[in-house]
């Protein structure tokens, strides 16, 4: 139990100080954009509205998407460059920073315990799992890689 217990409480300063920075590079970014060329656009009382309710009910939302993959960054920085108020953005950092925290501690200790005891009692086990996961993400990288790619076999249209 003190192994999920110092590793919660480091990943939830890992986690304060990651999303805290997000939301200050956020309102950095906010407030450069209020002093740029595109401070007509955000004058706007459609984008006001919008920057109202992120500020008055973004809260829960930040506070959530600590338990979302890829999305508590766009959150936090959306967040700051909206200029939530700090008294309703630190509380939905600290709830939800604490619930990711303890999530990745239990669950990827977990993980890790298992990882480890595949290696140590069945190494050769482990190590093809491995060669596995490794062969499935480069083919899927090169699939992705393929698709992206406009074919060359085809006729080329003349562009004069």
């Amino acid at each position: 139990m003190d192994k999920i217990a110092v590793t919660a409480g480091a990943l939830y300063v890992i986690v304060l100080l990651r999303a805290g920075g997000t939301f200050a590079v956020g309102w950095l970014a906010g407030a450069g954009a209020r002093r740029s060329r595109f401070a007509g656009r955000i004058a706007s009382a459609k984008f006001r509205r919008a920057e109202r309710a992120i500020q008055r009910w973004g809260a829960p939302v930040v506070a959530v998407s600590f338990l979302t993959v890829g999305f508590q960054t766009a959150a936090n920085f959306l967040a700051g460059s909206m200029r939530m108020p700090l008294p309703r953005y630190l509380p939905a950092l600290f709830v939800g920073g604490a619930a990711w925290a303890l999530v990745y501690a239990t669950a990827g200790l977990g993980v890790l315990e298992v990882l480890g005891r595949l290696f140590a009692e069945r190494t050769a086990l482990g190590v093809s799992a491995v060669a596995v996961l490794l062969l499935a993400v480069c083919g899927v990288v090169m699939y992705l890689r393929r698709r992206a790619v406009p074919s060359s076999g085809g006729p080329v249209a003349d562009e004069s």
